[in-house]
């Protein structure tokens, strides 16, 4: 199995990048399509649009309807065939960005992701997530290539909701954990390869950068200001955290993440990252890791305010039933707890859930 890295053509990260973004661009094509949500256009997509036209480019627009799902998409798609463009912008959050993504790839266009938020680690890769109309996970979609420009406006960023960031922060922690589950097994990548040492040295460095900085990051994001620490976090939760995943690999984490979207309730209304985070624990409950180790995670998603419960998942009053049902879905063959160095069952899922519940309750920083 060959080594496969992954990575987008170019990553422009700084304060009012957004406003630079013509020269960027340009290297793309003068024909552009902006997909993004009512909220995002009117912050800073009306903004962009203008400053694209005012230099001589084409622009439409396409406002995402919310989720990432093959009907959206396809309705998008139709919308850029008929403005025949040439690049597609994904300006916002992760969804709008996924089905940005979906979109360039049916028509082959170029691709720039413009983040609003340092939310997830989708921007850098090749890779959106299919949702149903209702919201349940289906499916990944993998393309041929990744985006060709990657840019984030750290000044915009840092007016973003501080809950995003903490998503992002815990999105990013998986990470290391999750490629080094991968490297145990000699597993595969999101690129269908080996892991590179250049990946696994990034995926390392991003959990250093959010032990690190992170307290700091979400401090300079509650002021509104633009600081190192909160521009080192941006990187780490996109850049590092995307390469780290994408050609480092995923493990349980994502996998029980994906596998909450089985049952309905107010779980939902917990953010990406949010949910990794429990999913993270779930893993490192799974690997059996030892319980000062564990206890460095707990602490720090406590101190970030990220859920360590069921409680706080929305899922204290959870059925055995319904724990299974995440556990099947978790475990099934197409998702990535298949590059886990050990088999993993629903019910030993299920069981894990419980046990980080009451493990933080009973006996977590004691």
């Amino acid at each position: 199995m060959d080594k496969i890295f992954a990575s987008p053509s170019r990553y422009v990260q700084g304060e009012n990048a957004l406003k630079r973004s013509p020269a960027y661009l340009k290297e793309l094509g003068q024909k552009v399509l902006i997909i993004t949500d009512e909220m995002v256009w009117k912050i800073v997509g009306a903004t962009l649009a203008e400053d694209l036209t005012n230099q001589q480019f084409e622009v439409a627009k396409e406002i995402f309807q919310g989720e990432s799902s093959l009907k959206e998409i396809e309705r998008m798609t139709m919308t850029a065939k008929d403005a025949s463009v040439e690049v597609v912008i994904g300006l916002g959050g992760g969804k709008a960005i996924d089905g940005a993504k979906a979109v360039s790839n049916q028509l082959n266009t170029k691709l720039a992701i413009f983040p609003t938020s340092a939310s997830t680690d989708a921007p850098t890769s090749a890779i959106s997530v299919v949702y149903s109309e209702e919201g349940h996970f289906e499916k990944y979609l993998h393309y041929q290539k990744n985006p060709d420009l990657v840019l984030l406006d750290t000044a915009v960023i840092s007016q973003a909701p501080v809950r995003l960031l903490k998503s992002g922060i815990a999105d990013g922690m998986a990470t290391w954990i999750e490629a080094e589950a991968v490297l145990q097994k000699n597993g595969e990548n999101l690129l269908g390869g080996r892991q590179s040492l250049a990946a696994l040295a990034i995926a390392e460095k991003c959990q250093q950068v959010l032990f690190d900085s992170g307290f700091a990051a979400v401090a300079a994001n509650e002021a509104k200001v633009v600081t190192e620490a909160l521009d080192a976090v941006i990187e780490a939760n996109t850049l590092l955290s995307g390469i780290g995943f994408e050609s480092g690999g995923l493990g349980a984490a994502h996998a029980i993440h994906n596998g909450f979207s089985a049952i309905a309730g107010n779980i939902h209304q917990l953010t990406h990252g949010e949910k990794v985070a429990y999913g993270t624990l779930v893993q490192l409950f799974l690997e059996n890791r030892p319980t000062n180790e564990i206890d460095k995670y707990i602490a720090f998603y406590q101190k970030l305010g990220l859920p360590t419960t069921l409680e706080e998942m929305y899922l204290a009053k959870a059925t055995e039933e319904e724990l299974l049902k995440i556990g099947e879905l978790a475990t099934s063959l197409s998702d990535t707890i298949q590059q886990m160095p050990f088999e993993i069952t629903a019910k030993e899922i299920a069981a894990a859930l419980k046990a980080v519940d009451l493990y933080v309750k009973k006996f977590a920083n004691q």
